[in-house]
């Protein structure tokens, strides 16, 4: 078997064009190998969400969703790593390893391990690096109208229509055969 394939284009260049504002990390940087810390514990990782802050926003921000995708999982369709929805206006920081009962309401919908929360790097072994991308979009509503039974497509939709300008980063993760 072989995972040859031509490199999928970032997500967001796909979209309409919104405005930006700026992510940072203390835990990973954009083009950067990511710690093992931050990988999923099928690749050996702690599957630990990281650190993020973001500034510079629109003053019309009234909430916040926080995504992470990778788009250079063989799928066809990426993979969805984490879609935490319903972020208060306030809230313009994550821990690293964020509980969601700190978050006031926020929740996170089932990522595609299955699982709601946090779902650490981890690429087939022998791949090349992949990208995940770490988005927060600041909405032009207090909340998404969704459940935490959405799935991170119908989230992603939804989000098309409420996203105001987007920040994102994106590190890198690599598992050596």
């Amino acid at each position: 078997m072989t995972l040859e394939r031509p490199i999928a284009p970032d997500p967001y260049e796909l979209l309409p064009t919104v405005g930006a504002f700026t992510l940072t990390s203390t835990d990973v940087q954009n083009g950067e190998p990511m710690d093992a810390a931050y990988a999923h514990g099928s690749v050996g990782g702690d599957n630990v969400s990281p650190q993020l802050a973001w500034s510079g926003f629109p003053a019309e921000t009234k909430g916040f969703v926080v995504t992470c995708f990778d788009p250079d999982a063989p799928t066809g369709s990426g993979f969805w790593h984490w879609v935490l929805v319903n972020l208060p206006a306030t809230v313009t920081e994550l821990p690293r390893g964020v509980a969601e009962a700190e978050l006031g309401g926020a929740f996170s919908v089932r990522n595609d391990y299955g699982q709601q929360g946090y779902g650490g790097a981890a690429p087939p072994a022998g791949d090349r690096p992949h990208r995940y991308v770490f988005a927060v979009h600041a909405l032009d509503v207090e909340q998404l109208d969704v459940s935490p039974e959405a799935s991170c497509a119908y989230i992603g939709f939804n989000l098309a229509f409420h996203t105001l300008a987007r920040a994102v980063i994106r590190p890198t993760y690599q598992v050596k055969e």
